[in-house]
């Protein structure tokens, strides 16, 4: 858990790149607090002028009280407009910050989150640093001056009814200070369920073909239940502790108020006071115990943000890729493995995938890998790729020139198709383009033939039909060979397919073989394959044994 200090330098860091907003909406509060006690002292001279108290025209005063009217309306449109406008912008640009370190940052981290937890901090967590850094600072501010202007005002008239009235604030902050402390940790384990429950409901609709034939939905309901009668147990715990809490506050806030108010209704009575300044004292009254009233509401938002902000500081931890220019080769390249030992945790001893482990893919290669399940065949080409980094050892890719160790500037050199299906929703067009966003309609075409994927003109709308998730309304084979073609649109020389034609027909399979080994494409083939099949196509084998230790 983070301390409060290091989220106010974080919130303070954030604030300097969304301080636009926030100051707009500080100023036009002040402004308002100032208009509010311009028509108190308004009012105040309508009444005085109305009783004989004050010797002045009462038409005068009536303009400026209504005058005054007219300006608070004008300023409460202003602030509308500004908050709606102006807070979608900063909300956008914060998320799209988030959004932006969570994809360039390292692919697998030692501390992982549930990707529906990823969603739910990207939302409520970033929505509530926006409502803090945009509404409720300057709200704060605003109610502190809005305080401090009105007790002022009232000692001009009367300092005994001041004093009187403020009297209940060291209660108030003696509470406040013990309502944090408990709202704080009540309010973190409602997000963390809150969060539980999204990614149940994110990962069962992702997988509801898979719940349906194992004929769990009806358990997946009964889980997510009690995981909803955790948070409602949680939920309810916070109310029952926050009507507390505000109750107390509520009546020590009444009584001051009663006592203020039989304190000058007394005065009034003796001839101290006029009936003008008693009914200003109402007016300030509510001035100076509605903004502490106001701060007490504010306080679950400050510990909401608490939360809100050390989930998303968990989530800027994460260390981020190398950034740069690409280090591409200039040329058909290869993939060349020294002496390479990979573990997943080397910190605990774990097993070695991979121990000194050497081979050399040369430019213009074809070479199968082969293995059984888990000897390490995919984690390998995770390497290349450096979404996973060796526990020792070193992969570069290199030509007759050039030569790089891979890093995520070297990524520009692979072509990779991954297991399993792998399109986005939305047209195959805009999958394709997802290769190569300047490809041409030649291009496109191009790879389409390569991969066998040409019977996409002959669907009704060609590279125009929409395809919903995870390529939903072609088959597996269809979408398999389309993402193959989009891979084949990238400018890289080095292609990685890991088991891309398990759902290909064994006819299809041969033709797409084919125009992938004897085609022009100048690339260098690595196969991942449990298929023997694709051993006929390739000059080289290389077979990962599975470790035993």
């Amino acid at each position: 858990m983070y301390s409060v200090k290091q989220i106010s330098l974080w919130l303070l860091n954030c604030w300097k790149g969304y301080h636009k907003m926030s100051i707009i909406n500080t100023a036009t509060g002040l402004v308002s607090v100032v208009l509010s006690l311009a028509f108190v002292w308004a009012s105040k001279r309508v009444i005085d002028t109305a009783t004989g108290d004050y010797k002045g025209s009462l038409l005068t005063a009536g303009l400026w009280l209504g005058s005054l009217i007219v300006a608070e309306i004008i300023l409460f449109i202003i602030q509308r407009w500004v908050r709606n406008s102006l807070g979608v912008r900063t909300q956008n640009s914060i998320q799209q910050y988030f959004f932006r370190h969570l994809l360039h940052s390292e692919w697998h981290s030692k501390k992982t989150y549930h990707s529906g937890d990823i969603l739910n901090r990207l939302e409520r967590d970033v929505t509530d640093v926006v409502d803090i850094l945009t509404q409720t600072i300057p709200a704060t501010i605003v109610v502190f001056f809005q305080l401090g202007t009105a007790f002022w005002f009232l000692c001009l008239m009367d300092s005994s009814l001041a004093w009187v009235t403020v009297g209940i604030l060291p209660v108030f902050i003696i509470m406040s200070r013990l309502y944090m402390l408990k709202m704080r940790s009540i309010n973190k384990n409602v997000r963390e369920s809150d969060s539980a429950i999204q990614s149940i409901l994110q990962e069962s609709v992702q997988n509801r073909m898979v719940l349906k034939t194992l004929e769990q939905c009806d358990n997946t309901i009964v889980k997510l239940d009690k995981r909803q009668g955790i948070l409602r147990s949680q939920i309810m715990d916070r109310t029952r502790f926050s009507i507390f809490a505000n109750t107390t506050l509520s009546i020590g806030f009444s009584g001051g108020y009663f006592i203020a108010f039989m304190w000058g209704a007394y005065r009034l009575s003796e001839g101290e006071i006029t009936f003008g300044v008693m009914t200003a004292f109402m007016q300030l009254v509510a001035r100076i115990q509605g903004p502490v009233l106001n701060i007490t509401q504010l306080i679950p938002t400050f510990i909401s943000v608490l939360t809100a902000c050390e989930r998303l500081m968990e989530l800027e931890e994460q260390p981020l890729e190398a950034d740069g220019e690409p280090q591409k080769l200039d040329d058909k390249g290869g993939v060349k493995i020294e002496n390479l030992t990979f573990q997943y945790n080397p910190e605990e001893n774990s097993k070695k995938v991979l121990e000194n482990f050497s081979y050399s893919f040369p430019p213009g290669s074809c070479t199968a890998i082969l293995g059984e399940t888990g000897s390490g065949k995919t984690t390998l080409i995770r390497l290349m790729l450096a979404l996973l980094h060796p526990t020792s050892g070193r992969i570069t890719v290199y030509n007759d020139h050039q030569e790089f160790e891979v890093n995520a500037l070297t990524r520009c050199n692979f072509v990779y198709v991954p297991q399993g299906n792998s399109l986005f929703s939305g047209t195959i067009r805009e999958n394709m383009l997802m290769g190569r966003p300047d490809a041409t309609e030649d291009d496109i075409r191009t790879a389409l033939e390569y991969a066998c994927a040409d019977f996409v003109y002959k669907l009704k709308d060609g590279l125009d039909t929409r395809c919903s998730e995870k390529g939903g309304g072609l088959s597996e084979g269809q979408a398999q060979r389309i993402a193959i073609a989009r891979a084949l649109l990238r400018r890289g020389s080095i292609l990685l397919l890991d088991e891309a034609t398990s759902a290909l027909d064994l006819e299809t399979e041969k033709n797409l073989l084919q125009r992938l080994t004897q085609g022009e494409h100048g690339k260098t083939l690595i196969f991942v394959t449990h298929r023997l099949a694709v051993m006929e196509y390739c000059n080289q084998t290389l077979k990962i044994e599975n470790r035993k230790e």
